[in-house]
């Protein structure tokens, strides 16, 4: 299900407002803090508008209901709200990557695995100074709350052949 939401003048100088009050320097860490502020204060607002009163985490019983999310529309909604902020030259350090997933659905179901096994869905930030990626992931989160962002590949399942190049 899609629903539209525009972006207007006052959403967005909102928006710049929060970045620059968040923000301690002009660093990509402080980017990063800066947009999960974003991001959360956005899930908010866009949430109360359409009705999304989206739980933490998979809630099995609430699957095909409009008001629950699931990973999938989280990193869409996610990178929708990125390129947002993006677009409006509100992201100076990082530039906005498709959504990735993670796991082996064969494994989780094969040999019984636990759940991280399962693949899951994040948007993703480019660092353009080293080009390190990092997963903006909310769907683990009550909605608003700002979104875990973390390395790529220390994100969900960690990369074993990241680990043993080291």
């Amino acid at each position: 299900m899609q629903s539209p939401y525009y972006f207007r003048k006052g959403d967005l100088a909102e928006l710049s407002a929060l970045m620059r009050k968040v923000k301690r320097a002009d660093t990509p860490s402080e980017e990063r803090r800066a947009i999960a502020y974003a991001i959360g204060r956005t899930e908010t607002k866009v949430g109360a508008k359409l009705g999304i009163k989206d739980k933490p985490g998979m809630q099995f019983s609430s699957g095909g209901k409009a008001s629950q999310q699931d990973c999938v529309d989280e990193a869409t909604n996610t990178t929708s709200y990125l390129l947002v902020l993006q677009s409006n030259g509100l992201i100076k350090h990082h530039t906005v990557e498709t959504p990735i997933a993670k796991g082996n659905m064969l494994k989780g179901l094969v040999r019984g695995r636990p759940v991280e096994y399962w693949p899951h869905w994040t948007a993703v930030l480019k660092e353009k100074k080293t080009g390190q990626r990092y997963a903006v992931d909310s769907w683990p989160f009550p909605m608003g709350e700002n979104p875990g962002v973390q390395k790529i590949e220390d994100w969900y399942i960690k990369d074993r052949s990241r680990t043993a190049q080291r």
